[in-house]
């Protein structure tokens, strides 16, 4: 028999067992699903620089989240607190929220932090410029919000003291 002769037929729609919604649109279930029974742990081939998604991240990023989200509502409470005694917002992107209200102040800080810590999480194994991992980018974060909240701890620690001194 010849190759292009012996194909094989292509069946009916009413022969279709396909499911004929698509999977793929329900994107919540998928991400749950995918949670809970993780298949893919890393790039499908070796050496591969590209963005692969990955429905399995280490332990340590959540760890490395969870601190640095905690300490960013330390921060904005840190933050009020301060303002409450006579110091000033430093930052002119947050300097008009503070003054506002102090609720949406906090949950806009908190929701910017969260997005960008989770979009470094997601992006943890690639690397920034070719050279630094993102993961380093996660730690610098962690750090630069402990060094900050332990600032606002000594700057609080000296507007009191100077407060009972007067």
């Amino acid at each position: 028999m010849n190759n292009k002769t012996s194909r094989v037929p292509v069946a009916d729609s009413d022969s279709d067992r396909r499911i004929p919604s698509e999977r793929r649109t329900n994107t919540f279930r998928a991400l749950v699903h995918g949670s809970f029974t993780p298949r893919r742990r890393g790039s499908r081939r070796d050496g591969e620089q590209a963005l692969a998604a990955v429905d399995w991240h280490h332990p340590q990023w959540l760890a490395v989240a969870m601190l640095t989200l905690l300490l960013c509502v330390a921060d904005a409470l840190l933050t009020l607190t301060l303002l409450q005694h006579g110091a000033y917002e430093a930052n002119p992107l947050m300097e008009p929220l503070v003054h506002g209200s102090p609720l949406a102040f906090a949950i806009i800080k908190f929701a910017l932090t969260a997005g960008g810590t989770v979009l470094l999480v997601l992006l943890a194994g690639a690397r920034v410029f070719g050279r630094i991992r993102v993961s380093y980018l996660l730690y610098a974060v962690l750090l630069a919000y402990a060094v900050l909240v332990g600032y606002e701890f000594w700057l609080l620690g000296y507007l009191l003291d100077g407060a009972v001194d007067a």
